[in-house]
Parts: C-alpha cells; sequence; structure tokens
C-alpha cells in the first residue's frame, strides 16, 4: 500500500540521474548563494543509531538531509535509503505500517538509512519508532528524524531511554555572520573589511535563512512560523499582541508581567506560556541576570530574537518598530550563545550586556559615553562584525 508512495518520495530509487528529479535538490542547484551546511556531518551514521535534527523551519532541514542522501548514495545501494515525509501520515499507526512494509521489502543484511522528516506533525510518532525498536526490527539501521519544535522533541528523546544507540541530537541554525561572509566569498576579512562592514548591514535584513540570503522574500519564513502556531492549537491575536508589546521593549530586560501590561488583558501566565513556546521554536531565546557565580531565573531576562530576520518579520508582523540598539544586540547575543552555550546579563551599578564563558561585553550602538569596569569589550558598530567572526575562528 505504502511503497509507491516510497518509490515516488525516493527517485534515487529508480532513477539514475535522480539529482534532476528532487525537488529539494532542483531548488537547491538554482540557488546563486549554496552551501553544504557542517551540521549533516555530525550525524552519526553508524549503526543502531536514532538521531534528532531539531530546527526551525525553513532553515535547510530538509535540503541537508537530500545532501546527505546525495553522498550515501555513492557508498550503498539506492534502496538502502529511505526518505519519509512525516506531514502526510495522519497518525503513528500509518507511519509505523510504513516504515514496517519498507522493511519487510527489504532482504539485505545490508545497513538502511531511514530519514523522517518533521516527526513533529505526527501525535504521538514516537510510538511507531520506539515499536520498532523494541521488537528489534531496527537493529542494523540508522535512524534520522527531524523536527521544528525543540520541546516536543526534546521531550520526546526522553521516551527512548537507552534506545538511541550512537544517535546525536543535532541543531540547524541559521548562517552565523563568519559564515554569512564566507557564503559571500570572502575568506580572509581583514583584507576586504569594507566589504564585511556592507555585508554586515545585509545580514541585519536577511539574516542567515537560505532563501533570504538568496534574495527570496521572508514571507516563506513567517508563513512557515505562523503555521507552527496554528497547528500547535495557538492564538494568532495573543501571539501578535505578545510580539507588539515584547518589540516595543527590547532590548531592556523584562518581566512577564510588564510585557503582559501592554495587551489586551491577557495574564503574565499566557505571556510567559507564548514566549517560551516561540522559545522551543528557535524564534527566541532568554539571557538570565547572573550576579557572580549565582543565576537569578526568577528577576527580569533580557529576551533576544535567534536571527535578525526574525525581529524584521515579527516586527512587521506586530506593526511594532524596534530599536537599532535592540538588533545589534540581539545579533551579538545569539552569537555568544551559540559559542558558549549559556547567555547572561549583569546590572547592579552599571548593566554589561552579555555575559558567556569568560567573556563580558557591552553593545553600543555609536560611541560609549561612559567607562566600564576592566575586562568588559565595549563594541560599537564598526567593531561588531570583526568580533562576531573573531569569535568562531
Amino acid at each position: 500500500m505504502y511503497l509507491k508512495m516510497l518509490r515516488d518520495l525516493n527517485p534515487w530509487w529508480t532513477y539514475e540521474e535522480w539529482v534532476n528529479k528532487d525537488k529539494n535538490l532542483v531548488d537547491y542547484n538554482n540557488l546563486k548563494i549554496k552551501w553544504v551546511p557542517k551540521w549533516i556531518n555530525e550525524i552519526s551514521l553508524e549503526p543502531f543509531s536514532l538521531n534528532f535534527v531539531l530546527g526551525l523551519r525553513q532553515v535547510g532541514k530538509t535540503t541537508g538531509l537530500k545532501l546527505l542522501i546525495r553522498e550515501l548514495v555513492k557508498s550503498t545501494e539506492a534502496e538502502n535509503i529511505v526518505y519519509i515525509d512525516c506531514d502526510i501520515f495522519p497518525d503513528f499507526i500509518s507511519l509505523r505500517e510504513t516504515i514496517n512494509e519498507y522493511l519487510d521489502a527489504m532482504k539485505s543484511d545490508q545497513t538502511k538509512y531511514i530519514f523522517l522528516d518533521e516527526v513533529t506533525s505526527v501525535v504521538e510518532w514516537w510510538k511507531a519508532v520506539k515499536y520498532l525498536i523494541d521488537v528489534g526490527k531496527l537493529e542494523n539501521c540508522v535512524v534520522t528524524v527531524t523536527g521544528s519544535s525543540s520541546l516536543r522533541v526534546r521531550r520526546d528523546v526522553e521516551l527512548f531511554p537507552g534506545r538511541t544507540g550512537s544517535g546525536r541530537v543535532v541543531e540547524v541554525l541559521p548562517l552565523n555572520f563568519k559564515e554569512f561572509v564566507e557564503v559571500h566569498g570572502i575568506r580572509n576579512y581583514k583584507l576586504e573589511y569594507d566589504r564585511v562592514l556592507e555585508l554586515f548591514k545585509r545580514y541585519l535584513e536577511v539574516g542567515g535563512f537560505p532563501l533570504t540570503v538568496n534574495g527570496f522574500s521572508s514571507s516563506h519564513i513567517l508563513n512557515a512560523i505562523v503555521g507552527e502556531v496554528v497547528r500547535f492549537g495557538k492564538s494568532l491575536e495573543i501571539a501578535k499582541e505578545t510580539f507588539a508589546s515584547l518589540i516595543s521593549k527590547i532590548p531592556s530586560a523584562l518581566s512577564f508581567r510588564t510585557i503582559a501590561q501592554d495587551t489586551s488583558g491577557y495574564s503574565y501566565k499566557t505571556i510567559q506560556e507564548y514566549l517560551e513556546f516561540f522559545k522551543n521554536l528557535y524564534v527566541l531565546d532568554f539571557a538570565y541576570l547572573k550576579q557572580g557565580s549565582k543565576v537569578l531565573y526568577r528577576k527580569e531576562r533580557k529576551i533576544f530574537f535567534r536571527d535578525p530576520l526574525l525581529l524584521n518579520v515579527f516586527s512587521a508582523w506586530s506593526n511594532t518598530p524596534y530599536l537599532y540598539s535592540a538588533l545589534v544586540e540581539n545579533v551579538v547575543q545569539e552569537h555568544l550563545y551559540r559559542k558558549f552555550g549559556e547567555i547572561y546579563y549583569y546590572r547592579n551599578s552599571y548593566e554589561i550586556d552579555c555575559i558567556a564563558g569568560d567573556l563580558k561585553v557591552e553593545v553600543k550602538a555609536g560611541k560609549p559615553h561612559r567607562r566600564y569596569p576592566k575586562g568588559v569589550i565595549v563594541l560599537n558598530d564598526e567593531e561588531i562584525p570583526k568580533f562576531l567572526i573573531e569569535l568562531f575562528k
């Protein structure tokens, strides 16, 4: 029943020149600016593995999987690789039966590579995979699942205790600024710093998404995120008011109550729920107050967008302008967060915007008007691009 559908989804089974028939790779090959994402090298290909690939929609997860498949086809029989778009399944039972039917049709003892794309669209998808693991059907397989909600998939990871083998959790994010500069052909930024400054202005507009880097409309990214809001049963009206209040106040440290005050009477608990939802969609993240070695999670937090394009699209969507200082501070916060896996701020008689690892960074659009303690890096507009590049050397 399902094998014909799988044949349509897996053109490498049938056609020698399949890369010319796969929509994702055709679109990829038509891009003016393209790159092979580094994250595909983080996926474990050793059986048994259950890999989890997490990231916002439209960030390039599916294209990355197809590029990995393009390489795998060179070293293994095409039929041993199966890609399954989970958006088309009504429930986990049909997903389980599809995987089972494929495995039953394969008689060889060679490793099978199973890619389950956007599993979060199938309610309780994990039941399909867990069952097949428990009955021993996936012993000689590498299973890679992708999802757009870190909360749902990370929670589901916990449902596989001792069942992930050599698998890994891989996060897929938009390009950081160093990568953005590199895909534009600059290898030694010091020799072309005038171009780097111009590229930084563009990065602040289009971010690191493959489509917008190539000049396509940002509406595809906004629509994809709005689609997630609807699919998870959230209110677009509450989401829009939440963004309007948030964007009007950043880069200040904020409480959920402060954000709720500028909405149509929504409780701070509702605002907290929505902000944490967008955090789990990789749209936002939080920088908490740190004093000494103590992190004060219940105090006001700085909320930052995880890519400059996201601040731009949600500013337009909520019809709320933002401060330029918020945009550049958000970019620095996100880069430090990616580098160190943590980001905080400090506030006493003075404030430090970013604390991460052993770095203390203050972001100033224009010239600083006061002195800062020893050890604090103060960045103005011209210094920010260099700092972001050097951070990932």
